[in-house]
């Protein structure tokens, strides 16, 4: 049914339920697994030299530590992963990314990090949602 998942996440309690899901799915359907973490340039602009160089740098650095952890843990699960971390627009850079990698359904928390509301869908997962080509699981 799947060969190829694509799981975004940003370390929110929602994104490492995603990747339970995305996991648990490509154990049962032997499918490869990308994960995707996208620093948010938006929020802070390019790096030019400035402090918003060094937040963007620091959240790259947690975001390519989250992905090793996630990696070495497919690993040991006998699971392929492939893994990126990008800068942009995060529900732009899952499109792209699935794509890229041709993902037949994408696995998304139903909130990241950034989302304060209780029980109320993010903006980035209502935007996949709602502009997805392929089918979307959030979690």
């Amino acid at each position: 049914m799947y060969d190829t998942i694509l799981v975004a996440t940003d370390g929110s309690d929602p994104a490492n339920r995603a990747v339970e899901h995305a996991l648990t799915l490509a154990d049962r359907y032997d499918a490869e697994v990308h994960a995707l973490y996208c620093v948010e340039t938006h929020r802070y602009g390019e790096p030019a030299l400035s402090s918003s160089a060094i937040v963007l740098n620091k959240l790259e650095e947690q975001g390519q530590a989250m992905l090793q952890d996630l990696v070495d843990r497919a690993d040991n699960e006998g699971i392929e992963m492939g893994c990126t971390v990008c800068h942009g627009r995060p529900w732009e850079e899952i499109h792209d990314c699935a794509e890229k990698c041709d993902a037949d359904l994408i696995v998304i928390g139903y909130q990241g990090q950034s989302h304060s509301r209780d029980m109320k869908i993010g903006s980035v997962a209502e935007r996949v949602v709602r502009t997805a080509d392929r089918p979307v699981l959030t979690a």
